[in-house]
């Protein structure tokens, strides 16, 4: 049986996360430059067009939306200072704050909410569009109120107003333009915290202070170098030398963050991906034999030791997963059918099962060592239940063509959940969603009429509690189907500097929380 590798430094790292972060108490100074990593290099800045995790991290302090949301994902107001929600969840009307400007120094009025919305994002905005069809209506009364009347209750609603979902953009910078030509694309223009300097291409993006920000006192620091620096080793590197404060999720291998952690004034914090849920699974292919057999496929769930991928590949990072929601997505229940550890009854299972021997290829995600080792654990921990399984190496592009053409038997993957069920579960579950040619749709083929319908209803009603119980009953269904092997919700780790404080401050960690930042240092 594989043994857990480093479990003292793992549980170290367990406990300083469990702690609370370094001290955020004292009077914010003013002042001094952040260092930051980015990585990969994001194509562009422009939110509205672009919206992977790199544009995402650098676009979330140039561009708002109308609101933020804390780690329960509850809404505080941002451009909006305050809103109200009708009695039948269909008219949702937003009053702006006074004295908000664009960096270019034009007001923003509720004409450039009413153009984001249902023109620049509608028409380039691939989830926006998907949102926007629930709207039936538009009004902007006055420059200070916007009021949206939906065509019926559409829950996730009050959720999507961040910068990287609903990015505010300058109407009058883009209105009767080509979007994705426009060269104010290159010099991005919203209303944040931080305006755009210089980007050296391979080598740094420069956002500096925004002098006339509309909340007083902030942002506390001058301005944001993000450093472009490809290589893993490197970027731990540059944070040991002092060249970066702030290492972002994922920036170092895995078995360098507990060397990182040894380090003097230095903090650690897994929060800030509350909003983004990554949850991790395996697809199961339904479509070949013997694992269209849920006796199989419970056997497999067994079978899989979760608590040591989690402990000595993750340091400890993370939560077992118990089925398709992450906890940290509204409604959430763990109280779901028994998927815990348990050989014995995968072995029970699988003696009761159709399997006769097959070969199991478990495709892994080409992401790093971490995840390689996490499929040999997997072919490891399925052997030992007597099944013969092996791995198929993969590069991304590999992975992508094989998951989309649905060849492999396992494979390994993780995505968002955007702290909604019909924002980021649904999808990877529906019927009707189940097409060959995309990875990141229901690969696995489950086809569950039910819970086909929970789902379009869930994703409808007004009643909070309504839908908690529709979802409820989701996640027991599907968890006794075991359409896909869930295995850890996801720990990245933003590592920092202690005297960096604030860093991580909202449930989108360092995409969009600078303008709280401040630099306890002489």
């Amino acid at each position: 049986m594989l043994k857990p590798i480093n479990l003292i430094a793992s549980a170290m790292l367990a406990l300083a996360l469990a702690s609370p972060l370094a001290a955020q108490d004292g009077t914010p100074k003013s002042g001094g430059t952040l260092n930051v990593v980015i990585q990969p290099e994001p194509p562009s800045l422009m939110l509205g067009l672009v919206q992977n995790g790199p544009t995402q991290m650098v676009g979330g302090d140039i561009y708002e939306s109308l609101l933020r949301y804390d780690s329960e994902l509850q809404p505080e107001g941002q451009l909006a200072e305050s809103w109200e929600i009708s009695e039948d969840g269909i008219t949702y009307t937003f009053k702006l704050r006074e004295g908000v400007k664009f960096h270019d120094g034009t007001p923003f009025t509720s004409a450039d909410v009413e153009f984001s919305m249902d023109k620049f994002l509608r028409e380039s905005h691939s989830r926006m569009r998907t949102y926007m069809e629930h709207v039936e209506s538009i009004e902007t009364p006055d420059d200070l109120t916007v009021i949206f009347k939906l065509k019926q209750p559409f829950g996730p609603f009050i959720g999507i107003f961040e910068p990287g979902t609903a990015p505010m953009i300058p109407k009058h910078i883009y209105e009767g333009t080509d979007f994705a030509s426009n060269p104010a694309n290159n010099t991005p223009i919203g209303t944040g915290p931080f305006k755009f300097d210089k980007w050296e291409k391979g080598s740094f993006i420069h956002l500096v202070k925004n002098e006339d920000y509309y909340m007083e006192g902030k942002p506390y620091i001058d301005d944001v170098y993000y450093h472009v620096i490809p290589d893993a080793a490197s970027r731990a590197v540059a944070y040991e030398t002092g060249k970066v404060d702030v290492l972002p999720g994922g920036s170092v291998e895995n078995f360098d963050v507990p060397r990182m952690q040894a380090m003097e004034n230095t903090c650690i914090t897994d929060k800030g991906w509350e909003y983004f849920g990554p949850l991790s699974w395996m697809w199961v292919n339904s479509d070949n034999k013997p694992l269209d057999d849920v006796k199989v496929r419970s056997a497999i769930m067994h079978a899989v030791d979760r608590e040591f991928a989690k402990n000595a590949l993750w340091n400890g990072l993370g939560k077992v997963a118990t089925g398709p929601f992450s906890s940290s997505t509204r409604f959430w229940d763990g109280d779901t059918p028994d998927i815990t550890f348990d050989p014995e009854k995968a072995k029970a299972l699988l003696a009761e099962s159709s399997y006769n021997g097959e070969k199991i290829r478990i495709l892994g995600l080409p992401y790093g060592e971490t995840w390689q080792r996490w499929a040999e654990a997997v072919k490891q921990n399925l052997s030992e239940i007597g099944m013969d399984a092996e791995i198929v190496p993969s590069d991304v592009a590999g992975w992508n063509q094989k998951i989309s053409d649905r060849d492999f038997d396992l494979a390994f993957t993780y995505l968002y959940q955007y702290g909604d069920p019909a924002l980021g579960v649904s999808r990877t579950y529906m019927g009707s969603n189940a097409a060959p040619g995309s990875p990141w749709n229901n690969v696995s083929n489950y086809q569950n009429p039910e819970t086909d319908k929970l789902f379009d209803e869930a994703a409808l009603m007004a009643n909070p509690e309504d839908r908690k119980a529709a979802y409820k009953a989701v996640q027991d269904l599907i968890v006794a189907d075991v359409p896909n092997i869930w295995m850890l919700e996801l720990g990245f780790p933003t590592i920092y500097r202690c005297d960096i404080k604030n860093p991580v401050n909202t449930a989108f960690g360092v995409n969009d929380g600078f303008r709280d930042v401040w630099i306890d240092r002489d």
